[in-house]
């Protein structure tokens, strides 16, 4: 007897997320969404930093970091408009972000061909995304969202940037050592506290810990002392802003 099988239905965004301030931007932010976010990109991390941040007199919906590197997202429920390429524009340069992610229902051709041209025209280390997000059910399934990247830098692909890691790890050996010391305190971290989410290892002086509280973190640095490389730990949190 055959299975039955059933049909695969997009949704309105609307749907699971009423408002976009208060609904969408929460739920983005939250660590295992940016993870699927990151992976969709080819990133090899989002560790977030604050929700509407403050830049100047405005609020950028969400800022994160990819190791060393700033990264905002601005994100929309509905198609995207032509406020929000300038909106994306000042926000990287109050903040000095090296990637854009601009996450939205549906890009219109003209803001696709945007960001590409911006892809195209500035410097190598820094990049814009696309991202339009989708819902999508199985008969009476739970809502599944899913990331459908439209633009991303030229020649993208994490491969590509995971081979030149290599060949930098492989040309230094003072950058052999960070790999080798923060591997082996990811896998100590690992069994020993499962809950705290480290970054990726790689051959840099510095690694980024996540204890699984929003604005909270360590940031763990190494330095050469009496010939040894040790790890030095500080733990960081967002600054406090008094509001009018």
């Amino acid at each position: 007897m055959k299975k039955p099988l059933s049909k695969l239905q997009r949704v309105p965004l609307r749907e699971a997320w009423k408002h976009e301030a208060s609904d969408f931007t929460p739920w983005l932010a939250e660590t295992e969404n940016l993870n699927t976010l990151a992976e969709s990109l080819g990133l090899d991390d989002l560790e977030l930093v604050a929700t509407e941040h403050l830049v100047g007199e405005f609020k950028l919906d969400i800022l994160c970091t990819d190791g060393p590197d700033q990264v905002i997202i601005e994100n929309q429920l509905k198609k995207t408009n032509h406020a929000h390429p300038g909106q994306i524009l000042t926000y990287a340069a109050g903040i000095g972000a090296k990637k854009v992610i601009w996450v939205a229902e549906a890009f219109r051709p003209e803001h696709v061909a945007a960001l590409e041209f911006l892809n195209q025209n500035t410097t190598d280390d820094l990049n814009f995304f696309g991202v339009e997000v989708e819902l999508w059910r199985i008969g009476d399934s739970p809502l599944a969202p899913k990331f459908e990247v439209v633009v991303k830098p030229n020649e993208w692909s994490k491969t590509g940037r995971e081979q030149a890691r290599a060949a930098a790890a492989a040309a230094s050996p003072t950058k052999q050592r960070h790999l080798k010391l923060w591997t082996t305190l990811v896998d100590a971290l690992a069994k020993m506290a499962a809950h705290i989410k480290p970054q990726k290892p790689l051959p840099q002086h510095w690694l980024n810990i996540s204890i699984g509280q929003a604005g909270f973190g360590i940031n763990t640095t190494a330095s050469n002392k009496d010939s040894r490389l040790v790890a030095m730990n500080q733990v960081f949190r967002p600054r406090i802003q008094a509001l009018p």
